[in-house]
């Protein structure tokens, strides 16, 4: 009575377990559906915007939705492939195969690789024998980090006496980018790297710092920011003496967000890019980069005030009177981007396709009409 009741319960436990793992099962399926679907679809609508559309902030907007929505897909189909693969096992089926987004992905031998060998029995687990030979081997790569780490470096000068001549020496000091400097050129290069290009306002580093037991206020990452910018002007000096020493300029500008007094301002990133490569050009590439809190005509005469060769950019009229025969030094030679003219002639023939379908006539402006007629 007893082993029956047992027996029964045992079955209804594995048949429990079954449809658990059924369920989970179809669950993953859906989910592994889902996320490749939402991926495809924001790659068409990234290739769609990059071939027709215009950069408006709606369309951003959009995209940022799909990437955010991508995000939380395939993080419930990973969650559920992990769920599923435990039911599995507890019912005794095989494992779940899931739809991959993407293969495994192979990174760069740079990397530096630290062999771990999973030690092997000394004699076979079968017969007890030693007589055993290598066959081969299998190599799993986990992509791992190493926390970061603070630590404090003591450099000690010890100072001697000569029994001699009873003079005293000891060695300089070491190079420091600010004298009597505490903070180390690692951590001087990550304070700026994440201020300058993971754009991370020092306070955002200040209440991280903090969190890991390091107290620097804002007032002294600020004093370091200052103290590298001055100790790192004859580099950009060079830089910027490469840049326009060239025979021609790529330039382009971009919004950037600039704090201001209890609010944030639309600021520009100039860029001038120097790569002669195209066109059989040996020196080596650089970009040179200037920021301002507006879009002004004056900031590109002051920063191509010395260049005087091919500029190849968009049609900004702050760059028209770099043009004009009247320019101290000689005038710059337009090159315009193929990619900005021909929006004209889309814009046109979308407008023609709406004048003879007869939508939106109201809207044409007469001279887009005669540029239609022609």
């Amino acid at each position: 009575m007893i082993l029956a009741e047992r027996e029964e319960r045992c079955a209804a436990e594995r048949q429990l377990a079954g449809a658990c793992a059924e369920a989970a099962r179809t669950q993953a399926h859906l989910s592994s559906r889902d996320a490749p679907i939402a991926l495809l679809r924001l790659e068409i609508e990234k290739l769609r915007r990059e071939l027709y559309g215009t950069r408006s902030e709606r369309k951003a907007r959009l995209l940022d939705q799909m990437e955010l929505q991508l995000e939380e897909l395939a993080a419930d189909a990973s969650e559920d492939t992990e769920v599923t693969e435990i039911a599995a096992f507890r019912a005794g089926q095989p494992r779940f195969r899931p739809l991959k987004l993407s293969a495994r992905r192979v990174f760069s031998e740079h990397l530096p690789r630290e062999r771990v060998v999973i030690p092997v029995p000394a004699s076979c687990p079968c017969c007890g024998s030693d007589r055993l030979s290598k066959l081969g081997e299998d190599i799993t790569e986990t992509l791992e980090v190493i926390p970061q780490q603070w630590k404090m470096i003591q450099t000690v000068r010890e100072r001697l006496s000569c029994r001699g001549c009873e003079k005293i020496m000891q060695p300089p000091a070491p190079f420091d980018v600010r004298p009597r400097g505490f903070a180390g050129p690692n951590l001087l290069a990550q304070i700026l790297f994440e201020k300058f290009s993971q754009h991370q306002f020092l306070n955002h580093q200040s209440e991280r710092y903090k969190r890991e037991g390091i107290d620097l206020s804002v007032s002294t990452l600020a004093d370091q920011v200052g103290a590298c910018t001055a100790a790192l002007q004859p580099l950009h000096a060079l830089s910027e003496a490469h840049v326009l020493k060239a025979k021609r300029l790529h330039a382009d500008d971009t919004t950037v967000p600039i704090l201001a007094k209890s609010k944030t301002t639309t600021g520009r990133i100039w860029t001038y890019v120097r790569d002669g490569r195209p066109f059989g050009g040996s020196d080596p590439p650089a970009a040179l980069y200037y920021a301002s809190r507006d879009r002004s005509g004056e900031h590109p005469e002051w920063h191509l005030k010395s260049f005087t060769g091919i500029l190849q950019a968009d049609a900004y009229a702050g760059y028209n009177d770099l043009y004009g025969p009247a320019r101290s030094g000689g005038p710059i030679t337009p090159a315009f981007c193929w990619s900005h003219a021909r929006r004209g002639f889309f814009k046109l023939a979308d407008i023609a396709g709406n004048v003879r379908s007869g939508r939106a006539t109201a809207e044409i402006s007469p001279i887009a009409l005669d540029a239609v007629n022609v």
